[in-house]
């Protein structure tokens, strides 16, 4: 009889697939059955890179920039970055400040395996990221999450921090404005929880503001390290080009931080990926210190969305909307379709059965707030076009009217 190996590491039993891609793929694999399909799953703006950027990665492929560059970053890339960090947030950092790597995800990865040794903890505020307890995991880190609710704008308080620090406590997460929720931290209330730091000097801070330019009403965004740079020496600044600049596909992200914890993540770099695309690298220049003035049109444009996804879901009786101060994001709250039948008589018990509900009888794929660390709520990307948006709403109105 022949005796069963395992060959995968127990470090994988902590770790699970991304929710959001799941579904993704769920909603691919019913669109390949001849499904329509409404894919309001994930976080990816529908535009183009903007031509400049798409002429500098051309211009950089002919030119014979493919060759390996340092490990995390060139440095006409680190030099846009400090530029960026100056201009648009008021920190100064030097080069070797500065990290650049295959996306934002991986920024935050490094940061995390080059800091957390067994047993250490991370605040996480949820709703969050889906990706942010299971890298903790995969560092050997212990993720602590701080549930923030509805009525709390899904905001951490100073009070919740300060009642979930520890001595083991190593990092705070901050993601504004937030993926799933687009909730955004004031600077006001980022001074509230720098002041409860102050009094914890062990703990660091990893600020994902990923989404900073896509922000609504006139809403300004604020980073920690800006608004309290007492913190400075003790926060990673973690932001991309990702999502601000169409760019998901080039994988280019980037932090400012403390030089230690920069150069730990560059050794960790140097032994997997080694550096970014060349080609991408040059085009990530071009797009921090090109033009920005099409950001205002492309804020417009995701607002106009955001504003026609808050009429139409708050119009559907069991449905309530928080209104997002940025993202592209809606965290719509399903609790009143809780208990409700499907036509076949099963009823809705959690946010999963009407996500499900949802794409299989309305043909409209989004993400369970469960995934989030939040229910009974439920994720819609808006990044998408209007028409979309418009026939994804129709569906869900009328797949709730046949509810009993």
């Amino acid at each position: 009889m022949l005796q069963t190996v395992t060959r995968l590491s127990s470090r994988m039993e902590a770790v699970k697939p991304s929710p959001t891609i799941a579904m993704s793929k769920t909603a691919a694999a019913l669109r390949d059955e001849g499904r329509s399909i409404v894919d309001l799953s994930s976080g990816e703006p529908d535009f183009d890179t903007p031509e400049h950027i798409r002429h500098a990665g051309r211009d950089a492929i002919d030119a014979g920039k493919t060759r390996y560059t340092n490990v995390d970053g060139t440095p006409d890339l680190k030099r846009a970055v400090a530029d960026k960090f100056q201009r648009e947030n008021g920190l100064s950092y030097d080069p070797e400040q500065i990290s650049v790597g295959t996306g934002g995800k991986q920024i935050l990865c490094n940061a995390l395996l080059a800091t957390l040794d067994a047993g250490d903890e991370v605040i996480i505020p949820a709703p969050y990221w889906v990706s942010y307890p299971d890298m903790v995991r995969l560092a050997g880190g212990a993720p602590v999450v701080v549930s923030c609710p509805a009525e709390a704008r899904f905001l951490l308080s100073a009070a919740a921090l300060r009642a979930a620090i520890t001595p083991r406590t190593k990092w705070l997460i901050l993601n504004s404005p937030s993926n799933p929720t687009g909730a955004g931290y004031s600077a006001d209330h980022l001074r509230a929880l720098a002041k409860v730091l102050a009094d914890h000097p062990q703990v660091m801070v990893l600020t994902d503001d990923i989404y900073e330019h896509l922000r609504f009403d006139g809403w300004a965004f604020s980073t920690i390290a800006q608004v309290a740079p007492e913190l400075k020496d003790r926060v990673l600044t973690m932001n991309g080009v990702s999502k601000a600049y169409a760019m998901t596909g080039w994988r280019i992200g980037y932090a400012g931080g403390p030089v230690d914890i920069i150069r730990a993540m560059a050794t960790l770099q140097s032994q997997s990926t080694s550096n970014p695309s060349s080609i991408s690298q040059a085009a990530a220049v071009a797009a921090l210190n090109g033009p920005q003035d099409f950001l205002d049109e492309w804020r417009a444009v995701f607002q106009s969305r955001r504003d026609l996804c808050l009429e139409r879901l708050r119009a559907i009786e069991g449905i309530d909307c928080t209104t997002p101060d940025g993202a592209f994001y809606l965290f719509s709250s399903c609790k009143g379709l809780l208990g409700r039948k499907r036509p076949d008589g099963v009823p809705l018990e959690t946010d999963v059965d009407v996500v499900m509900y949802l794409l299989q009888e309305g043909g409209v794929a989004m993400v369970p707030g469960s995934a989030f660390g939040l229910a009974p709520f439920f994720r819609l990307s808006f990044a998408t076009s209007t028409e979309n948006l418009e026939l994804a709403c129709d569906r869900v109105a009328a797949a709730c009217e046949r509810l009993r």
